[in-house]
């Protein structure tokens, strides 16, 4: 919806049917806004069809298994999809004239997490306890290997973006905090809470957004310079507790929701993880322009409208992003 509003003229390659319902792309008639092309990025016949005929300049690659306790279910999806799907992008691109900039969205959680008070960097070491965050340092390996091999020759810039615990409205994915919080208050139930002192690095969605804009643009004026990883995580002072998350939450929300800790037996979650976002600040001009408080409230008030106040919810995110567009600073 950004990139439509900037002028941008968009090609979409996704799954066959959302995997949540509702889900944002129908809420706000998307198919209205960009070219919807439908088919599975672990097949690589489908990746070089779509990358061949719509011939972009410049891809952000988005598509991925995204959950932690999924890939616990189902391991091999995730990593086809996240490895192998990153790895048909990046084959199709390099035969795709018209391709001069690719931003590969990865995670926060791609690197080897060593569960102490530390805010990664860059060039930290990548690891993965699960197969979702192994999943996705394969992922970075392979972008990585992709730039020196093929890209950097063709002055075609490659980057890997890494976002923090990343909320905002339009999100039903399962075993995410506000969506489950969303789904159960509505049925009046109490939010069953994994591990409420867990801290996570929180941040609106448009905060990286911006990133990956920012990113792009310098890629596509200097694509040696910037190529490479980038976290684009929130400051320091957005990394909250489940628990100071939920407690917020329930303030916005305004009723009387209520949640307890879960008793039941858990997979391995990671209980602390920070990113350093001081190389995006310092080379991107790029900041958190959301603090948490604000993150928080702008992605409850979004389901709020959605849910009890009935609004069109395509005006409301416009003004979302127009609102936040008014706040950037020093861009």
């Amino acid at each position: 919806l950004w990139l439509n509003q900037l002028g941008a003229n968009v090609n979409g390659l996704s799954l066959v049917e959302p995997v949540t319902k509702p889900d944002l792309y129908s809420i706000l008639d998307l198919d209205e806004l960009v070219n919807d092309n439908r088919g599975d990025i672990t097949q690589f016949d489908i990746c070089m069809d779509i990358i061949k005929k719509t011939e972009p300049e410049i891809i952000f690659h988005m598509a991925a298994q995204p959950l932690v306790r999924r890939s616990y279910v189902d391991p091999i999806t995730t990593y086809q999809t996240n490895v192998m799907g990153t790895a048909n992008i990046l084959e199709s691109a390099r035969f795709c004239g018209s391709v001069k900039t690719i931003v590969v969205i990865t995670t926060d959680k791609c690197y080897e997490n060593i569960e102490k008070n530390y805010a990664y960097k860059e060039n930290d070491p990548l690891g993965g306890y699960d197969p979702y965050s192994s999943s996705k340092a394969c992922a970075e390996h392979v972008s990585s290997a992709y730039y020196r091999s093929f890209f950097k020759e063709k002055n075609v810039g490659l980057a890997t973006a890494r976002a923090g615990n990343v909320i905002g409205g339009g999100d039903w994915s399962a075993d995410r905090l506000i969506p489950d919080a969303i789904k159960t208050w509505l049925k009046n139930d109490k939010l069953k809470v994994r591990y409420p002192q867990s801290t996570r690095p929180w941040q609106h969605v448009l905060d990286p957004l911006l990133g990956y804009l920012l990113l792009a643009e310098k890629l596509w004026k200097n694509p040696e310079e910037f190529s490479g990883g980038w976290n684009f995580g929130p400051d320091q002072n957005s990394v909250k507790t489940v628990q100071a998350t939920i407690e917020l939450m329930a303030n916005v929300w305004g009723d009387s929701v209520d949640w307890v800790t879960s008793s039941e037996n858990h997979l391995h979650e990671a209980n602390l993880l920070q990113l350093n976002n001081s190389k995006a600040h310092t080379l991107l001009g790029w900041r958190p322009t959301y603090d948490f408080d604000e993150a928080v409230n702008k992605t409850i008030n979004w389901y709020k409208a959605y849910y009890t106040n009935n609004q069109e919810m395509m005006e409301y995110t416009l003004n979302q992003i127009a609102e936040y567009e008014s706040r950037i600073i020093n861009v």
